[in-house]
């Protein structure tokens, strides 16, 4: 792990950096996953609109550089990005553990089944792929797998939409 990384919780004064940090970790991770269906201001304004009393948002920083989040409702991982930049120094596992320390209970997420590169992340840090969908449901239309972190309840029939930007 990047030695000067610090991990705090995020406030709304971090979003335009949130979302700077998720653009360039979506353009990059092209062709793994599929481009982007809105541009660069509707996901601006899509993030700078999180409601951070119904979930959670965590920063990684190096000095004062956000360079990854993890966004989680109470049951769900929502976003998990860090910076091209930054990528393979520790970032993502300090996230997704920190993520497990603040959601004991577990959690799932959605990844796309084309991005064999996080869903190898994933399976490193222990989390058990539980279903999949044709990708119908998306707004990429692409194929998409659940996963499931450890501790998560196995609930018959949950399920949350993908975060459609609005």
């Amino acid at each position: 792990m990047t030695p000067d990384l610090v991990l705090r919780p995020g406030t709304t004064g971090d979003l335009a950096a949130v979302a700077e940090v998720h653009l360039r970790a979506r353009r990059a991770a092209v062709p793994a996953m599929p481009p982007p269906v809105h541009d660069d201001d509707a996901v601006r304004a899509h993030l700078g609109r999180t409601d951070l009393t119904a979930c959670d948002l965590w920063l990684g920083e190096v000095g004062d550089r956000v360079v990854g989040y993890a966004l989680l409702t109470d049951t769900w991982l929502d976003d998990l990005y860090v910076d091209p930049a930054h990528q393979g120094q520790g970032i993502g596992g300090a996230l997704l553990d920190l993520a497990r320390a603040v959601r004991p209970g577990g959690f799932d997420l959605w990844v796309f089944a084309s991005n064999a590169p996080a869903r190898a992340f994933y399976r490193r840090h222990g989390l058990v792929e539980v279903g999949s969908t044709d990708g119908s449901d998306n707004e990429e239309h692409e194929p998409d797998v659940r996963l499931r972190a450890a501790g998560a309840s196995a609930v018959r029939g949950l399920s949350a939409p993908r975060g459609e930007l609005g």
